[in-house]
Order: structure tokens, then C-alpha cells, then sequence
């Protein structure tokens, strides 16, 4: 209300006054009124434990709807979980995750954000099939999955049937097998994935999964391959097949150069940050399980948060001026190149911010010589043909590079008519 409601209720009794307090300032995720909105944009939601549970599904859920089937659609969202413990065995939180949606925890490591639920892809069923074939663009990070089932397993285990540009990482996976592909209905094909970082207490069941590519991660048994599944630096990886040649494994003990992707982070004094990961050799399993992943915390405070209707000009501007810059949900019409040439920039995107030349231009240019980070990205061509969507330029190897490198995780290209 205006100055005038909040006078009136001053008159009356105090109960009547903190009653009314409590209500505007209590955080509510929805739309605009979500608490870090105004920070992070409209298509953020930032979920913490104190919040109803009845109001999170009824969010996650109305989220899902919307993107189950928007493949080419421009909505982009972000689901973010602060620290804490989110459902019960007697009411879990179970959701599906749909297209250009990225879910991930904030706290500093998987343990510090628990799920007692499950978090789904599922099959699609078209055209009279059902399967995970086109299942792309949309991730999960950083928190622990207490698998909570309902009345009917087939339907609620843990299942992440997708297939290219789905990445997993910073994920652990309690009370249960993580299942690749979707059995519960048919034929139930998918094709590819990656997952990083990542611990399962139980099987992690492969199915009808094509390929896939596990790193730097720990878990008791996978089951079976399709073509063509590769480890590294992953305990309990099949050690091979004997030289039997239709063996779909190809296994290697331990990493030999890696580098994590960058996570946000809610601090404990309250804000945020961007955890940047050190460069790992000869590593095995995950990073955080042991002891803290090493790495930077950079502050909120020196990025730049890019919003969609922001012009290529002004984000260029603040990537001058040595800022870092984590790009909001949505789709950015680029009218002229953004240029990366301070070492060390961080550019991060946030439920799949996407990058599109209007004018037939490089989208992104790293002219930096090191240092460089770019995560979590889709490039996407315009209707004006270009050279190319992403260039980075290199003077070649130095010992500066060597220890602190160009990196570039989960970023992704589509292109076509």
C-alpha cells in the first residue's frame, strides 16, 4: 500500500502493524515479486527453505508446463535453491525440468542444498513415440538429490532422459539409482549427455543412452552402454572390455587437465558471488567431496548483470571497464560484437542466455590471451549468415596461460534454417 495504508494500520494495534510488515518484506518467488528479481530479472527464482513448499511446486510445476514443449521458444528461465533442506519423505518436491531451464543450488558445495525429492526430464511423446531424442538445453548443478518416491515408481524415480546440451554437475545423488533414459514409456531412445563432478550412491543406469561422457566423477555401478560412453577420472568406471569389439567403454584412470565450470554462490553474510574453479591435473573423482573445491570467489558487486533489452554498446562498455558479466534468462539481439580483451573475465550466462547477431557478426570475441572464462551460453545464428558465432584469439602458449587458461563450459551453437 501507499504511505496513507501504512498510517491507518499505525493506529491500530501493534500485532495489526507487524502483521503488516511481515507481509511486504517476506520473499515471495513469483514473477517480479520474487526477492532477487529486481537483481537477477523475472525469469530468476530464488527459492529458500523458510518459503511454503505448496508455493515452490506450485512455481517449479507452472515453470515445467510452460517449457515442456517450447523447443523453439524464447522464454529462458533459472530455478535457484538457497542452503537448506527442501521437501520430506511424507511431502517430497519432485518437478520436471523443460526446455532452457537451469536448476542448480547455492551453496558452496552439493551437500549444502538438498532436494528430498526428484528433479526429472522425462520423455516426449509425439507423433505416437515417446522418447528423449530432441530432449536439449536445460541443466542441473550443484546440490543433493535424496531420491523420494511417491505410490507409482516408474513415474517418480530420479530419471534425466535427455539428450546433447543437458549437462550435470556438482550433483550427489542419495537413495537410489540415477536413471539416463526413460523406460516408462517406449521406445524410450535418447541420445548423449555429460556429467561432471558429480557423486551417486547408487547405479547410474545408462539404458538407451547412445554416448556419453562422464568426468571427475564417483559412483558404484553403471549399467550397460549403447555405442560409445567415456570416463575420466571417474571411480567406479567399467575398467573396459576385454578387447571384445562392440565394447562401448573407453576409460581413462585419471584427468589429465580440467578445469570446473564457474557457480553461483550465496554468502553466508549475506549476497552473492561467482566461485571460480582452479585448474586440476592428473585428478580423479569429484572436487568437492574431500575437502572445498579449490578456487576464487569473486563478489557480485564487480559483474555486470546483463538484461536482455540491454544493447551491445552498454554491455561492451562494462566488459572495457574490466567488469565480469553474468547474463540474465532471455534472448540477446546483438547488433555489433562483444569483445572480451581483460584476462581473467568471467562471462556467465544464467537459464540459458542465449547470443544472436542480428547484423551477420562474430557474437563473441575473446581477444584476451588468458585467463578467460565463458560458461553456460547458446549461441544462436541469425537470419544474416556469419563468419562464425564464437572466436577466441590466442597468441599461443605461455607460462602465464598454461596455469590459468581459456576455459569453456557448457556452451553450445545452433545454427540452421
Amino acid at each position: 500500500g501507499d504511505h496513507r495504508d501504512l498510517h491507518s494500520f499505525s493506529t491500530r494495534r501493534s500485532s495489526d502493524l507487524l502483521l503488516v510488515v511481515l507481509s511486504l518484506v517476506m520473499p515471495v518467488t513469483h514473477g517480479s515479486e520474487n526477492a532477487d528479481s529486481f537483481q537477477f530479472g523475472p525469469q530468476v527464482y530464488v527459492f529458500n527453505p523458510r518459503m511454503p513448499l505448496e508455493q515452490i511446486q506450485k512455481i517449479v510445476d507452472r515453470i515445467a508446463a510452460a517449457q515442456s514443449d517450447n523447443q523453439f521458444g524464447t522464454d529462458r528461465y533459472a530455478i535457484l535453491f538457497a542452503p537448506g533442506t527442501y521437501g520430506t519423505r511424507q511431502h517430497p518436491l519432485s518437478f520436471k525440468v523443460g526446455y532452457y531451464t537451469s536448476v542448480a543450488g547455492l551453496g558452496g558445495s552439493p551437500a549444502e542444498v538438498v532436494i528430498n525429492g526428484t528433479i526429472q526430464v522425462r520423455n516426449r511423446c509425439t507423433q505416437g513415440a515417446c522418447q528423449a531424442l530432441d530432449s536439449f538445453w536445460r541443466s542441473l548443478s550443484n546440490l543433493t538429490i535424496n531420491i523420494t518416491t511417491g505410490d507409482d515408481a516408474c513415474l517418480s524415480d530420479q530419471t534425466w532422459a535427455a539428450s546433447q546440451a543437458a549437462p550435470i554437475r556438482r550433483l550427489q545423488v542419495l537413495g537410489g539409482d540415477f536413471k539416463l533414459f526413460d523406460a516408462c514409456s517406449q521406445p524410450g531412445y535418447s541420445s548423449g549427455g555429460f556429467i561432471a563432478d558429480s557423486q551417486f550412491s547408487g547405479a547410474v543406469v545408462n539404458g538407451s543412452q547412445q554416448q556419453y561422457l562422464i568426468r571427475n566423477s564417483r559412483f558404484t555401478h553403471y549399467s550397460n552402454g549403447v555405442w560409445n560412453q567415456v570416463f575420466a577420472g571417474v571411480y567406479g568406471a567399467p575398467n573396459g572390455c576385454d578387447g571384445a569389439k562392440s565394447c562401448p567403454y573407453s576409460t581413462i584412470g585419471r584427468t589429465p587437465r580440467s578445469r570446473e565450470a564457474p557457480f553461483l554462490i550465496a554468502l553466508p553474510e549475506g549476497g552473492y558471488g561467482v566461485f571460480v574453479p582452479t585448474v586440476q591435473n592428473e585428478s580423479a573423482g569429484p572436487s568437492w567431496v574431500d575437502h572445498p573445491t579449490p578456487g576464487t570467489l569473486i563478489p557480485l558487486s564487480k559483474f555486470y548483470i546483463a538484461k536482455p533489452s540491454d544493447s551491445a554498446t552498454r554491455i561492451n562498455t562494462e566488459l572495457r571497464s574490466g567488469r565480469h558479466l553474468l547474463l540474465e534468462p532471455g534472448v540477446y539481439h546483438l547488433d555489433q560484437t562483444l569483445l572480451v580483451s581483460n584476462p581473467g573475465t568471467v562471462v556467465m550466462g544464467m537459464g540459458f542466455a542465449t547470443l544472436l547477431p542480428e547484423r551477420g557478426q562474430t557474437a563473441l570475441a575473446v581477444q584476451a590471451s588468458y585467463g578467460v572464462t565463458l560458461s553456460a551460453l547458446l549461441f544462436e545464428a541469425g537470419a544474416q549468415e556469419s563468419p562464425d558465432l564464437l572466436r577466441i584469439e590466442s597468441a599461443g602458449w605461455s607460462a602465464v596461460s598454461r596455469e590459468d587458461p581459456t576455459t569453456v563450459h557448457d556452451v553450445f551453437f545452433r545454427v540452421g534454417g
